[in-house]
């Protein structure tokens, strides 16, 4: 069931992938990006060039207690959060130190979300069972990797 979900993800993503939604959600990932290294200044960012491979996450951050993590950012205005079949085999693969921050516009609303949990916010949704965060809340578990 989860390869016939990605397959048509997949099928869906690229017919969509040249018009305004496509863009318009670059737009919103770069604003909360912007956020991200307003809110989190404790953490050393660099931001990765997904087209280098796929399935990479978007950031590679580097914490003071000198551990490296990832974080992929997914923003959304519904309850889904949207994967390609790469993004979450990269999350299946690498479940330690591996993270997916998604933020709902409507109520506005974050989840730091480990990525051994791909499958379960892919299948839920933003409903799934991770609770809310807050920026220091987010900077906290960023820092304990």
């Amino acid at each position: 069931m989860l390869l016939k979900k990605l397959s048509i993800l997949s099928l869906v993503g690229a017919v969509i992938e040249g018009s305004n939604y496509f863009e318009m959600a670059k737009k919103l990932e770069s604003k909360f990006w912007e956020e991200v290294k307003r809110n989190t200044p404790e953490i050393q960012w660099t931001r990765l060039e997904s087209w280098a491979s796929a399935g990479v996450p978007d950031l590679l951050g580097y914490n003071k207690s000198g551990h490296f993590f990832t974080v992929e950012l997914e923003v959304t205005s519904r309850n889904s959060v949207t994967f390609s079949p790469h993004q979450i085999a990269f999350h299946v693969r690498h479940p330690h130190n591996s993270f997916i921050l998604v933020k709902a516009l409507g109520p506005c609303t974050m989840k730091l979300v480990p990525g051994s949990l791909v499958q379960e916010l892919f299948r839920d949704g933003f409903a799934c069972s991770v609770d809310h965060d807050t920026w220091t809340t987010i900077l906290a578990r960023l820092s304990a990797c």
